[in-house]
């Protein structure tokens, strides 16, 4: 069941009404509904083998988070990691594998140190199957999330919850169907035909691919913090306006946050940070970069991905200061083609055909984009301009073109994103009727829609 359906919408409207009225009659009651409602989202969605396999990763950690010790919390996280390591050498990818394993490694790490117990044994299902963040995350630390459900809000959300649970929900969607589903087109028709590409259709690839990446999960994240919301529960931040950042380091703290904060508080602070000298420090950098690598991806190109951004890190982390007295245009580029860059082995099939990509964009001709690279795009709206303008194929798409690009630009560097805007979202009659507006014109769309990228890993 994908976000973007109208299945989900149906699914969505009628979890948050009965979940809420049980809820006032007893919060045990709405919370056995709420975790039933989970568990057949993830059904329908992951099928019953999938749901199996991670039912049976939550009884692991549930038994080890009960009854803890180091010995049974250090067998539950290697169970963990040797289910994921062996589904991704397997080519057996259940839905969300990767998001829930390290979502309970969390979940023990934390207990081992003490700074969680683990007390509210009926919600522990719902922190497993979660439907808003069970296939794409956010990765949720277990303290955030379970402090939440005991509180006042849990299924008895605000009007402001409302509001900005139905704003994040729709401003999601439109990202995901009209900007990513958009961009994905010219990729994958770029992709498809390596050989005919001039260097402005490769950067166009280039760039399409790194606005498509973006506007596909961040918007999966929107959609998650409102159907969240409209629970009474609040997600932690997963984007801020990532490509903003002026190095890679700041381009960390605001791409994929939550998993950032996992990587940092698990892997990097046990391996030692910084805490161990340059030359240590260098290498757990480089260390968990690649750990950030093989998890998104069991293939070289995703450990060159990881291995470049780590070396990006460890670079800055060695000019140190000096790096800042460069001019804020001049660090901003810097980061922002190195990000470019970097995702090309991202979604590269191998690393020939991503050196052939970036090959092209250096040295291939010059010429204008040709009509081809943005078949698929908008198709209804185009068929409707052609009708309208039969003189001016060319015209209509290359205007197309443009004005996706510059509206994902636009959208993607400004400076207030949708999840920044969702406690100040006050709804007007203007606003309620654009965003209505556009949601109708995404549930137009939704036929053929593609699924998330990251549901994927």
């Amino acid at each position: 069941m994908s976000f973007q359906s109208l299945s989900f919408l149906v699914f969505l409207a009628a979890a948050v009404v009965l979940c809420r009225a049980a809820g006032r009659w007893s919060r045990l009651l709405g919370l056995g509904l709420l975790e039933l409602a989970c568990l057949a989202f993830y059904t329908a969605s992951g099928g019953w083998r999938a749901l199996a396999l991670l039912a049976l990763g939550g009884g692991v950690s549930y038994l080890a988070a009960r009854r803890p010790s180091r010995s049974a919390l250090f067998a539950a996280a290697g169970y963990h990691i040797a289910v994921l390591l062996g589904c991704k050498l397997l080519g057996w990818m259940p839905l969300g594998i990767s998001f829930f394993t390290f979502q309970q490694l969390w979940l023990l790490h934390e207990t081992a140190s003490g700074a969680f117990r683990l007390t509210d044994r009926a919600a522990f299902p719902l922190y497993v199957f979660f439907f808003p963040t069970v296939t794409s995350g956010p990765i949720l630390k277990p303290q955030g999330f379970f402090g939440q459900l005991a509180g006042d809000r849990f299924l008895r959300p605000t009007a402001e919850d409302l509001a900005a649970g139905l704003y994040a929900v729709f401003c999601g969607t439109a990202k995901k169907v009209l900007l990513a589903d958009g961009f994905g087109a010219v990729v994958d028709n770029g992709w498809a035909r390596l050989g005919s590409l001039s260097a402005v259709d490769a950067w166009l690839v280039i760039l399409g691919y790194t606005l498509q990446l973006y506007f596909d999960f961040s918007g999966y994240c929107d959609i998650a913090a409102g159907c969240a919301r409209l629970l009474g529960i609040r997600l932690p931040v997963n984007f801020n306006s990532p490509y903003r950042a002026l190095s890679v380091g700041e381009f960390w703290k605001r791409w994929h946050m939550t998993l950032t904060s996992f990587l940092r508080e698990c892997l990097y602070f046990p391996l030692g940070g910084s805490r161990k000298g340059t030359a240590r420090t260098c290498a757990n950098i480089m260390l968990v970069f690649l750990v950030s690598g093989f998890w998104h991806g069991a293939g070289w190109t995703f450990l060159l991905w990881g291995g470049l951004h780590g070396a990006a890190q460890v670079l800055e982390r060695l000019w140190g200061k000096r790096r800042e007295r460069l001019p804020r245009l001049l660090r901003w580029c810097l980061t922002f083609a190195f990000v470019n860059v970097a995702w090309v082995f991202f979604r590269a099939g191998s690393v020939s055909s991503a050196v052939t990509l970036l090959k092209t964009a250096v040295i291939g001709p010059l010429a204008l984009p040709p009509a081809w690279l943005f078949h698929g795009l908008l198709p209804s709206e185009t068929k409707a301009l052609r009708r309208l303008l039969p003189d001016h194929q060319s015209l209509v798409d290359l205007g197309r073109g443009a004005l996706l690009y510059a509206a994902g630009l636009t959208a993607a560097l400004w400076p207030r994103n949708v999840i920044a805007q969702m406690d100040a979202f006050r709804p007007t009659r203007l606003g309620a009727a654009a965003l209505g507006l556009v949601m109708a014109w995404c549930v137009l769309s939704f036929t053929g829609m593609t699924t998330f990228i990251y549901s994927n890993f």
